[in-house]
This record gives C-alpha cells, structure tokens and sequence, in this order.
C-alpha cells in the first residue's frame, strides 16, 4: 500500500524531468540516489510504527484505547494506514477512521488490506490458527462469546431500550412488540442501537481478552419480512456483514446462529415473539419450518462462498426448540432435512463451508448419540444453565465445582458419542436475579414472584441485597465467581459464555452482572487468559480426534426412519391435513460486503481499493434454482402465530 500511495508524487517528479534539459550524468546518479533515499523511506517508516516501535513499548493484556486523528496522531495514523498488519503496541486504523493502540499479549495480530480484504492473515491468538489456516476442531479449543442482544434484542441485555417503552401500548416485551412501539422511528431507532452496542473496539477487546469465537445470533427479519411482521427487513443484516469485516481484521471466527423463526421455535422472547410455540407444532407448524428452511438455505449459501467461509465457520441452524412439545422423531427430521439443505450449498469436505451445529432441543446431549452417522462435520450444541430451576442462596464459594460434576464427565462422552460437542450459551448466574432476566414484567423465582409455569416456590431473599450489587463485592467473592467460571469452563472444554456485554438499565449501571463476560473481565471475576480453566476439573477429558466423513453419507436406514415432512406434526396431525407452501416465490439472495474504512483519517478522504473487489453473489450453488417458499394461491392459511390448539383450515 505504501508504494501505492507514493506513486501520484513519483509520477509528477518523473514527468518535470522529461520536460526539462539533458541533464549530466552526476546529476542523474543524483536523482537516482535520491529517489532510492525516498524508497527507502516510505518502506521503513511504516515498519518502525507498525513493528519496531510497538515492540519497544512492551505489551498491555486486554485493553485497548483510541485517539482520533486530529490529536497529535497523524504520524500514527499514517503509517497505520501504509500497515496492512500489526501486533501488540501497534496503531490500527479503525472503520470511522479513528486511531486505535491494538493490545493483545497473547501474540495475536490483526490484518487488513483494502485491496486485498480476503486474505484472512489475522491471528487471534498464537494458540488459535490464522484465519487461513483450518481450526482443528478437538484439538484446537473454543473459546467463545455471544454477541447477544445485538441484531436480535432482549430486554436484560438491553434494558434501557426497552424501558424506554415500558409504558407504551403496547408494552415493549420482545422485539415484536417493540418495533410497534416505536413505531415510525424504528428504523432510526434501531440503526442507533446497532452503532453503538457493538463496535469494532469490541472485537479487539474479545481477541485481547483471549477469545477466538463469536456466536452472533440473527432474526428471520435479517432476509425478509411477511405480511405484518414489524420488524426493519433487512437492517441487521447490514450490520452482521460490519461483524464479519470486524472478525476478519482480528482473527475471530463466527458461529453464526439462526436465534429466530417464524412462528417462533420456542415462545420465548429471543425468537422475536414471545407467546405460542408454531414452528414444528400445530396447524401453522410444518408451513413456518417450511419457510424457516428457506432462511437456512439462503444463510448457507451465503456463507458457503469462498469470500466467508473461513471466517463464518459454523452455521447453527435453529436456536432452543422446545423439543418436547415437537418430538425428538420431528425435530431430528428437521435437523436432516437442514443438514441436506446446508451440504447442498455447500458441498462436502473440509473448507467446503461451514461446520452445522444442532441444539440438543433440551433433551441432553446423551440421547443424541449416533445421531446423523456419517454426515459431514456436524456439532451438537447444548446450553447449560443453573439459573432457572431451583433457586439457592448457598454462597458462591459452595458452587466452586458443580460444573465439573455436572457437566464435565458427559461433555467428555458426548465428545466421544456424538462428536465435536460445544456450549453455545452458559452464564455464572446460579439464580435468576436481574432485570428483565425471565422477561418484562414476568418477576424472578428467587424473590418468590415469577408468573409462568404455574410457579408457587417460596422467596429465597432479594436479589439486589444477596447477588446483583456486583460494586460491593469483596475480592474473595470474585475469586469464588472467578472459580466457578474456570470450572465452568473446563467441563465444557469448547464453549461460547452468554453474553458479551450488558447495557446500562436507567439506572446507569448493568443489572445481570452474571450475564456479561466483559464487565467481569474488566472488574476481576473472570480470567484473564481463558487457558487458565484447563485442568481444573478432575473429570474426564476428550483427547482424541473428532471423527468426519468428506462424503457426508448418511445411512439409508437413517433417512428412512427421518421422512420430510416429518410423519406428524404435534397438536396437528398429518401433513396431509395441514396448510404447506410451494416453491414458487422469488428466490431472495443476500448481499456481500469487504471491510472498510468510512470515516477521515487525519483529515483526509477514507481511502478506497485501487483493486476491482468481488464480495460475492450471495448464492454458492448455481444449480440451486428452486423458488422460495410461500402461500399457494386458493389456499387458505392460518396467523403463523395462531396457537398450536387452533384447527387447520380446509385441505387444498
């Protein structure tokens, strides 16, 4: 890039030359050694910002700060331009063209060329591969993150958006409801939050912090939106490409999670509609999976193609289904009918797209053992948590093991059973203290006023006196939190903590302290180097290698005992009597972008790539040219919400 740049001023200098007299030959050899001191010049300037100095200033672990160029900055901001790649200590160009000191004492290194951004030469870490190199899944560990919140809201992560409307009609419960309170402001409204809950800087900070996974949950709405869905079609998605850049400049990889669908996969207020469960079960229930399988095609595709499949390497196709309410038989249909879904863009074989992780639907990771034999690099995905069953005000100190007897001989077995096994979501809370923690408005087990589910449970004692008051806590209560996050994560050997970050409520301070891995890594009850949980546990460990097979067959007596549709639909019945779409809709593709810099540096205009970028067609399988799916005409269809007791309506 450096040379690049020099070009302009070598060309007006060669050209004043040629209109000018002959010159001697003690001049020429005067121009020439000149030009050769400018050469010089502008290759070892760069080199000392980006190599020489950093590594003069030593190492600061897991921080990261920022000037803007008008600051005395712009000799760093320069050079950090010229730099397409840097270390701990150097200066790294930022999207909005702001300078930032890059941090990381773990040997990683970002990466980032304007006319090259495919190269993937970030690090995360010295113990994590290089984004063009394959993760070892097995040997090399995950050590992950959510970004929840973000592209799909919850109320505890983001508490003051929704007190914000609180009080409005209707009341902001999910994001749903959200979008129709805020009305004809949410696509402003909305753009605010996603600039300002995830940065770029936060991405730095997960690689300083010794993290090299992000789970970045989506919406169906990041595709497209139906009928009256309230949701800004198509806003996230813009948002999760700005991710991608993000991960790619720090080595990050991304776990990629289909966190809502349609009629909602579980009822809960992540799936974008708190309620009835209708994806899998009652009348609407084959129709919504049906068009929630188009949402997962059109995801693969996408990641599938050359440009992204090595940042974005596992797909999971369905968050938390309720899987007793559907059946295991149902939801293990679906899972095949998926997985030939993501292997049909995708192809077969290491690198042919991304790793497809299943959730456990709730039933344990033992009952899905010999699950899918033979099929190409699947994962089975779990989310342990002790917060929301029996509620205890045993002290932290009491829990210093519970995760390795709890988890950490089964993980181990699944390992073995299954195949690669990973938590997608875990959190150190042991109760279900914190706002909006059960919902808005729904109160909280351990206070004794939790309103779902029948809940009659006596109050333990308040939250606010016995475990949300995070300021207060003594160093010997972090060190006991910091225990149970080390065992925590031992048992669970490749894991994703939930969550990132937690906002402020209106209060001004975070209210779910034991829900984000940030505030602990910066107040002291979370390690400082992940690795620093290896070994805690006494129980058994993986250690051999996970098993894949480049042709992805999977048994013919499998798919016999696994039909799409499935044989039945719960609360439903057969197929046959139930509303389905047909594959004539427009097939929608999704767009690409290359990371960027949008904003000044040091006064001057954001560069842009000399170099003609492909981001891609969205569409990894021309073969594939099958409509989406959609209502057939002179048919009738039910609310994709309606309720899984409602009848169907007549057959077509």
């Amino acid at each position: 890039m450096g040379g690049t740049r020099d070009l302009p001023d070598k060309r007006s200098a060669y050209a004043a030359m040629a209109r000018g007299k002959k010159t001697s030959r003690a001049r020429w050899g005067l121009i020439v050694t000149g030009g050769l001191i400018l050469l010089l010049i502008a290759v070892l300037v760069p080199i000392y910002f980006v190599v020489i100095k950093p590594k003069a200033q030593g190492t600061d672990a897991g921080s990261s700060s920022s000037s803007g160029g008008g600051k005395g900055k712009d000799g760093a901001a320069t050079a950090a331009l010229l730099a397409t790649s840097g270390g701990d200590g150097s200066d790294v160009v930022l999207e909005d063209g702001s300078t930032m000191k890059y941090t990381n004492s773990f040997g990683g290194s970002w990466y980032y060329d304007i006319n090259d951004p495919w190269h993937n030469g970030a690090q995360a870490q010295s113990y994590t591969p290089p984004l063009n190199k394959s993760f070892e899944f097995g040997k090399d560990r995950i050590y992950g993150v959510n970004i929840g919140g973000w592209l799909v809201t919850e109320p505890f992560i983001v508490p003051a958006l929704y007190q914000k409307f609180h009080g409005s009609t209707p009341v902001a419960v999910d994001e749903w409801t959200l979008m129709q309170a805020m009305g004809a402001d949410k696509e402003k409204l909305m753009k605010e939050h996603y600039e300002t809950f995830i940065t770029e800087k936060d991405f730095a900070e997960i690689a300083a912090a010794g993290l090299n996974f992000v789970r970045i949950p989506v919406g169906w709405w990041a595709i497209e939106v139906r009928a009256d869905e309230p949701f800004v079609p198509g806003l996230s998605w813009t948002y999760f490409l700005k991710a991608v850049g993000w991960a790619r400049k720090y080595g990050i990889r991304i776990n990629l999670d289909l966190h809502a669908m349609p009629g909602s996969q579980n009822g809960w207020n992540h799936s974008g509609r708190i309620g009835t469960q209708n994806f899998l079960l009652g009348p609407m229930g084959l129709a919504n999976a049906q068009r929630g399988l188009d949402y997962v095609r059109i995801l693969a595709e996408w990641a599938s193609q050359d440009q992204y499949k090595d940042v974005v390497v596992i797909f999971g196709v369905t968050n938390e289904p309720q899987g007793t309410p559907i059946g295991q038989d149902t939801l293990s249909s679906y899972y095949l009918q998926a997985y030939d879904i993501v292997r049909a863009a995708s192809g077969f074989g290491d690198g042919a797209g991304p790793w497809i992780s299943f959730h456990d639907g709730f039933f344990g990771r033992d009952t899905w053992k010999g699950f899918l034999a033979g099929a190409d690099r699947i994962q089975l995905d779990d989310h342990p948590y002790m917060a929301f069953g029996g509620q205890s005000n045993n002290p932290m100190s009491s829990y210093a093991n519970t995760p390795c007897d709890a988890w950490g001989n089964v993980v181990a077995a699944s390992m073995s059973d299954f195949g690669m096994t990973h938590a997608g979501e875990f959190s150190l809370a042991t109760t279900d203290c914190g706002l909006f923690l059960n919902g808005v408005d729904l109160g909280i087990r351990y206070e004794g006023d939790y309103k779902l589910d029948n809940f009659n449970g006596p109050r333990i004692g308040s939250c606010a006196q016995d475990w949300t008051n995070w300021e207060q806590w003594s160093d010997s209560l972090k060190n006991d939190y910091k225990n149970f996050a080390k065992a925590s994560m031992d048992a669970l050997q490749n894991w994703f903590f939930w969550t990132w970050k937690i906002g402020n409520s209106t209060a001004g301070r975070v209210e779910t302290p034991h829900w984000a891995y940030q505030l602990g890594y910066e107040n002291g009850w979370m390690p400082k180097d992940p690795r620093e949980a290896d070994g805690y546990c006494k129980t058994n460990k993986f250690t051999g290698s996970i098993s894949q097979s480049s042709a992805g067959k999977v048994a013919d007596d499998a798919r016999a005992n696994l039909p799409w549709p499935p044989k039945s639909i719960n609360s439903a019945g057969s197929p046959a009597t139930l509303p389905q779409y047909t594959p004539t809709g427009t097939l929608l593709t999704l767009t690409g972008a290359a990371p960027s810099i949008t904003g000044s540096v040091s006064g001057k205009a954001a560069p842009t790539p000399t170099a003609k970028i492909d981001v891609g067609t969205g569409w990894k399988n021309a073969n594939d040219k099958a409509g989406m799916m959609v209502e057939k005409s002179g048919c009738s269809y039910l609310d994709p919400w309606v309720g899984p007791t409602a009848a169907p309506p007549p057959t077509c």
